[in-house]
């Protein structure tokens, strides 16, 4: 006589759904998606890395902060996007695994804070963006603001590498 063991858990009614079964089982689904995340994600952290050295002071002085922010906005959405869809889907095919992975659940955290971040930024901080737009000397508070964003988003990516590396220990 053959037991089985229904999930217990959300999580593991996600993993062991149709998709979450497909994702981990497959030879070329997991790979492929997890190749294409880690593509977004440099696409993301390269947008935000050239706003945010202009921001500090330490590239592309010669630009308004409102210039760069428009020519990178829409790249950096799209790539979150994608960035957030892959994720997904990776997530899904070890969800049991992934929600007790200390790694996992502090990238998901760095995310929330680099968001929060980036909202004060652009909706108290960027207020008075006409009066330091093109200005030399850059505002503490914009500093402050792109040296929290550089440093949040090389975290996600170091925490993002170690759930690679951890995965197998949270079983």
């Amino acid at each position: 006589m053959t037991m089985t063991t229904e999930p217990q858990t959300i999580w593991q009614q996600i993993e062991y759904s149709g998709l979450g079964t497909f994702l981990a089982e497959d030879p070329l689904a997991f790979p492929m998606i997890e190749s294409l995340h880690v593509i977004a994600l440099v696409t993301v952290f390269g947008a935000i890395m050239i706003m945010d050295l202009r921001m500090l002071g330490f590239a592309s002085n010669a630009s308004a902060i409102s210039r760069i922010s428009r020519e990178t906005v829409r790249l950096t959405w799209v790539a979150f996007v994608l960035a957030a869809i892959t994720g997904s889907l990776l997530f899904i095919s070890k969800a049991s695994s992934y929600m007790i992975n200390p790694y996992f659940l502090v990238k998901m955290g760095l995310i929330v804070i680099a968001g929060l971040n980036m909202g004060w930024f652009h909706l108290i901080t960027q207020r008075g963006q006409d009066q330091w737009d093109t200005a030399a000397d850059i505002p503490t508070s914009v500093k402050v603001a792109g040296a929290l964003s550089l440093t949040l988003w090389l975290m996600v990516i170091v925490f993002g590498r170690a759930i690679g590396f951890t995965l197998s220990f949270y079983y």
